[in-house]
């Protein structure tokens, strides 16, 4: 299955996680969202909600199907035909972050490959995405095009990695 991947700004908003998932509760919170965590499942819990997370797979069906009415995004744990979207296996350092899929054919070969790509990032890795976004702003006035901006990108990172 082809996934369209994308990093969400869920400043603010309703996501709703069932059962007993802390790591995925820090991550929503991490990126601004307005986290809710339940037990139970009750329908009415879905109002004004993004995403739902549910770890508990015995409501997962009912939870799924309720989302999808909604046009909701869910995840239910290791259940990929009961998913609308997907999580991936994920490295952070500083501005950078590294994302693993196998379109939930296997997440420990995800967790394998992220571990493996994941050192070759370093400080000045993190240093540079530091310094280019700092520049960015006085680019974009410099540059009229996107593709002279990429191009001033490109041969930024050329040369601070060479």
């Amino acid at each position: 299955m082809n996934h369209y991947v994308a990093c969400l700004d869920l400043t603010g908003r309703r996501c709703l996680v069932l059962g007993h998932a802390p790591g995925k509760v820090r991550a929503l919170e991490a990126a601004g969202a307005e986290v809710v965590v339940i037990d139970e499942y009750e329908p009415e819990l879905l109002d004004g909600v993004w995403l739902v997370v549910v770890v508990d797979r015995e409501q997962g069906e009912r939870v799924y199907a309720d989302a999808s009415e909604r046009r909701i995004f869910c995840n239910v744990e290791d259940v990929p035909e009961l998913c609308s979207f997907i999580l991936p296996a994920l490295h952070r350092r500083g501005d950078i972050t590294l994302a693993v899929s196998t379109g939930g054919a296997s997440p420990a070969l995800a967790q394998w490959l992220r571990d493996r790509f994941a050192a070759q990032i370093g400080f000045e890795h993190e240093q540079l995405a530091r310094e280019l976004r700092r520049i960015r702003p006085w680019v974009k006035r410099t540059f009229d095009s996107y593709e002279e901006r990429r191009d001033y990108f490109r041969d930024a990172v050329a040369k601070a990695l060479a």
